[in-house]
């Protein structure tokens, strides 16, 4: 699975995020706090599909059932809580922690070399093996060392990423969305000093 996806804005235009992980991508296709233009974005089993599909292409998006779209949205809910809790220096609920660890039981994708003459382990892929996925790249990022889950710095923005920078020290959800307003209103403030002075 890969990171990052084009979140849609409500005058049509699209801007990229890329959280940092996959499960908080994931997790950022629900309404998000702060962010009003991060509504849900999987309202139908359709939209569970394709988004799972392009990132596991050997899963068919019309594979997707009603109850799939359930589950997705209980892991999800799940997902948004826990990373908050680790942005905010907070506790983990328990049901949060269960309900992950459920998701993350389950059989995920099995890994597979390709070239070769046997087609093992290389069948479709199911929902819940994706879902599974989902919930093991979580755990492995909420296990990392504190500091690397936190939320972007921006005053009207509180989407929750990953630092991945070497330096940990991203401060953005995205340079085209709230650090380039940050650019923006800096140089203006700074202009309207200089104008001042």
């Amino acid at each position: 699975m890969s990171t990052g996806q084009w979140i849609p804005t409500p005058d049509g235009d699209a801007w990229y995020f890329d959280a940092g992980a996959e499960s908080l991508d994931f997790a950022s296709t629900g309404p998000v706090g702060g962010a009003p233009d991060l509504g849900e974005r999987l309202h139908a089993p359709a939209d569970l599909g394709t988004w799972l599909a392009e990132r596991v292409p050997s899963l068919r998006a019309d594979d997707v059932t009603e109850r799939d779209l359930a589950d997705a949205l209980i892991l999800r809910g799940a997902l948004a809580r826990l990373y908050a809790a680790a942005a905010d220096g907070g506790a983990f609920a328990a049901d949060d922690v269960d309900t992950l660890n459920l998701f993350a039981a389950t059989p995920d994708i099995p890994p597979a070399l390709p070239g070769g003459r046997r087609q093992a382990g290389t069948g479709r892929i199911r929902p819940a093996q994706a879902l599974s996925a989902i919930a093991r790249d979580a755990i492995a990022a909420l296990g990392e060392p504190e500091g690397r889950i936190r939320r972007c710095a921006a005053d009207d923005c509180r989407i929750v990423y990953r630092d991945e920078s070497r330096t940990n020290s991203r401060r953005w959800c995205s340079m085209q969305r709230c650090g380039n307003r940050a650019k923006v209103r800096a140089h203006r403030a700074r202009a309207r000093q200089a104008a001042t002075a």
